[in-house]
């Protein structure tokens, strides 16, 4: 009889697990589920840059698509071994003694702060700045070093000091705080003291400071001057993390019993949901997984040969063990790639989505698939206007950084900006600026690994905007002047956390192993085209000027405001 693992990736907008046959890779059964209150946009203040999501999604979405696959795939419980979570990240939530969510408790059950604060949440931008200033100046050691010397306010240290600041309700509940991949595991495992939760090491490692050079965490010493509460919350925290081809548990009565499962089922310990799916994509030295959706999250992995100890500059971190055990992970990443084009998407439809109510001869039937029509078809219509314009013709100039810049150097007080309008300028010459704007902010990211002596040799595109627009990716490889390769599956990280959970099953001796065997194929690759890569040289120079000014402008608006 065959073995079965389960993959269950928590993405932005939506939770999907995937079953897999562990022993050929073969992907069984997948279901997808849209948090509810997410989608209601709960919680969330995006003109101040607040985005929380309610646990209450998660563990629904969790019910519905493991029981979903399961349902499908008509197996027998015991023939399923393991379970592995990934989850966003850094998009940890408050919690008491026992480890349960602050949200799932009265008073807390509809108050933001209580609620997991989800990676793209930038409210804690001047505590990520507090948090630098005193890395480099308190004389001791630079906890950042490791984390690309910078810290952001995407991170697990800021996000937590921002709301202890705001919240004084939530500050005295709160004995501990997790990350979203160590809270579920935890769940599952049915334990009910939150310092037996073994802690995720690229979680850790990227967005917590963690590192093995200084004993774990950052002291309490360097804590305590950001804010006496942070030393406090040490002690309520950890020491030792742990990779994802290991055991956090197995799956507790209650859960098993409401999972269709058993309590043999072991439980892997979590890992975030790009880390899973540079695994899924068969991750290697040399090879640059990039995970595109809403944002990017760029992988790769070297040898600890080559970097020798050599700290990264300007990326999210480099961690043993995070992507592949025995090998050194690196991430940057956008804050917006997806998020850009699906902005641009939502200015398009405003007025649609305004006036299209009010029209009285038309049935709501009617409207629904009007408003589906030009939402479905936009971005495509779009994309082939774009291609077609003519290098002649002159077009604006963006940049990417709508949602602040991750990387390389993290800074999101940084905005979009557009430069080169005239009355020609058409919405098809909009998108292709922007187009251009996420692609040379891709290439930052890659020059900047390059610079710092971590050579590419190839590019993997994985998620939607990978498989869904040739025209991006062709640009993408145009931009990079570097082949890029697709992977076929639709749910690649949940592949790779299936495959860190066949290692946690004992199937595979380790990770590399399984990996191939379980890996997905390539269904694409894009190749430079010579003359477009010099065409987009000058664009790129436009594209730099840009930045420059806009970076001197925010920091002379800034220089006038106390911190």
């Amino acid at each position: 009889m065959s073995s079965y693992v389960i993959g269950l990736d928590y993405g932005t907008d939506s939770v999907r697990a995937l079953l897999v046959n562990a022993e050929t890779g073969n992907e069984v059964a997948a279901m997808v589920h849209e948090y509810k209150r997410w989608n209601q946009g709960l919680y969330c203040k995006p003109p101040k840059n607040q985005y929380r999501q309610h646990i209450l999604d998660h563990i629904e979405g969790l019910e519905i698509t493991i029981g979903g696959v399961l349902t499908e795939a008509h197996l027998d419980p015991q023939l399923v071994k393991a379970i592995c979570i990934d989850t966003t990240g850094s998009s940890p939530l408050p919690v008491n003694k026992s480890g349960e969510a602050l949200c799932l408790q009265p008073p807390w059950t509809d108050h933001p702060n209580a609620m997991m604060i989800l990676w793209k949440d930038h409210t804690a931008v001047e505590e990520a700045e507090e948090i630098n200033h005193l890395a480099r100046n308190w004389g001791g050691i630079d906890y950042t070093v490791f984390e690309g010397g910078i810290y952001s306010s995407e991170w697990f240290w800021a996000k937590i000091l921002h709301i202890i600041r705001e919240d004084e309700g939530v500050r005295e509940a709160a004995y501990s705080w997790v990350e979203h991949c160590d809270y579920i595991t935890h769940m599952l495992t049915g334990n009910n003291d939150i310092h037996l939760l073994k802690r995720s090491r690229c979680a850790a490692g990227h967005k917590a400071m963690w590192h093995e050079s200084w004993d774990g965490l950052p002291s309490k010493d360097f804590l305590k001057q950001l804010d006496p509460y942070l030393a406090q919350l040490r002690d309520h925290l950890y020491e030792e993390t742990f990779t994802s081809d290991e055991i956090a548990g197995t799956l507790s009565s209650e859960w098993a019993t409401k999972l269709g499962l058993t309590t043999e089922t072991r439980i892997a310990v979590g890992t975030f949901d790009a880390h899973a799916g540079a695994v899924g994509a068969g991750a290697r030295e040399h090879t640059l997984v990039r995970v595109m959706g809403t944002s990017t999250c760029d992988m790769i992995v070297a040898s600890e040969d080559t970097l020798q100890d050599h700290p990264v500059s300007g990326i999210c971190g480099q961690v043993n063990g995070s992507i592949i055990p025995g090998m050194i992970g690196l991430e940057a990443g956008q804050s917006a790639f997806g998020d850009v084009l699906a902005w641009f998407k939502s200015i398009l439809l405003w007025p649609m989505d305004q006036m299209l109510p009010q029209i009285s001869f038309l049935s709501d039937s009617q409207k629904d698939a009007i408003r589906k029509s030009f939402d479905e078809g936009l971005i495509e219509k779009l994309s082939f206007e774009a291609e077609h314009i003519p290098h002649t013709e002159s077009l604006p100039v963006a940049l990417d950084w709508i949602n602040g810049r991750r990387t390389p150097d993290a800074n999101q007080y940084l905005k979009g900006a557009m430069i080169n309008l005239s009355l020609g300028t058409e919405a098809s010459h909009l998108f292709k600026s922007l187009v251009y704007a996420i692609c040379l902010g891709s290439k930052k990211i890659v020059d900047r690994f390059e610079s710092e002596g971590v050579e590419i040799k190839e590019v993997i595109g994985i998620g939607g905007v990978a498989r869904k627009s040739p025209y991006i990716m062709q640009l993408l490889a145009n931009v990079l002047n570097k082949p890029i390769e697709v992977a076929e599956s639709d749910q690649t990280p949940a592949l790779g956390a299936a495959i860190y959970a066949s290692v946690a099953a004992g199937i595979y001796p380790n990770v590399t192993s399984a990996m191939e065997i379980m890996t997905c194929g390539i269904e694409a690759t894009y190749f430079p085209q010579e003359k477009e890569v010099v065409e987009l040289q000058n664009y790129e120079r436009s594209y730099d000027e840009l930045a420059r000014f806009i970076e001197e402008i925010t920091e002379k608006r800034r220089s006038n405001v106390k911190i």
